[in-house]
């Protein structure tokens, strides 16, 4: 990595401290503290490093979905953000390689005649997925034949699976697993549609805070920090990325 100069400082954090962005609606990788209110886990511990190694302070920001994460890049709210790397979000962000993996696939209720990942994107199918999230951008890429039915949270798209009798829920496979849970005779299916690539990135026109940080998360991962902090913060259902 290359040294840690004035001028990389004044690119990073050009209000004076770093300002991590942060997804909240990601469980995996964030949380509230129940008696601060603040903002903790994965993503905050690897904000807070960064913010060490460059010599700043940090301000942590939280977003109640990475929609709003992203939508805010050209706003001057926050200097680098952690949230799944996506091609829509590029055209505002310049993005990492990833630092973990997430599995998605679908939860389908009791009695479902879909076996396979394959076998939901045909007519008549109706997917509920929480809207904005990386998956939910990636399936509006690539599902030609089943409807999609976007809703806010994840929550609430488990509710709308049993209110309106839909065919299959898209989620994250360690959330799934607890609605699963919450489901009796309901099914995960075999593999995956997509794994969410969760990266780190600056708003553009940050070049060299942009090469410093893609650095700076391969360091991380090759050195076992990533999984440390996996380990630190109990969290089951993430695989650290493969170097880049």
């Amino acid at each position: 990595m290359t040294d840690v100069t004035p001028a990389l400082r004044a690119e990073f954090a050009p209000a004076g401290k770093l300002r991590v962005g942060l997804n909240m609606s990601n469980f995996l990788l964030t949380a509230t503290d129940p008696a601060t209110g603040a903002p903790r886990g994965i993503a905050a511990d690897l904000g807070r490093e960064l913010g060490r190694r460059l010599g700043l302070d940090v301000e942590l920001v939280p977003y109640p979905n990475p929609g709003a994460l992203a939508d805010a890049a050209g706003r001057n709210e926050w200097d680098a953000g952690f949230l799944g790397a996506e091609p829509q979000r590029a055209n505002e962000i310049d993005f990492t390689a990833a630092y973990v993996e997430i599995e998605a696939t679908y939860l389908v209720p009791p009695g479902s005649p879909l076996k396979s990942i394959a076998e939901v994107d045909r007519k008549g199918v109706r997917i509920v997925v929480p809207e904005r999230s990386a998956y939910e951008l990636y399936l509006t890429r690539t599902i030609a034949n089943a409807a999609l039915i976007r809703v806010k949270g994840a929550d609430a798209a488990f509710r709308q699976l049993l209110d309106d009798g839909l065919d299959a829920l898209a989620g994250l496979r360690p959330r799934l697993v607890t609605d699963q849970e919450n489901l009796p005779g309901s099914r995960l299916l075999d593999g995956n549609f997509t794994a969410v690539q969760q990266a780190a990135g600056v708003p553009k026109g940050r070049p060299a805070a942009a090469a410093w940080l893609k650095d700076f998360i391969e360091e991380i991962k090759a050195t076992g920090l990533v999984a440390r902090t996996i380990e630190k913060n109990g969290v089951r259902g993430l695989t650290v990325a493969a170097k880049a």
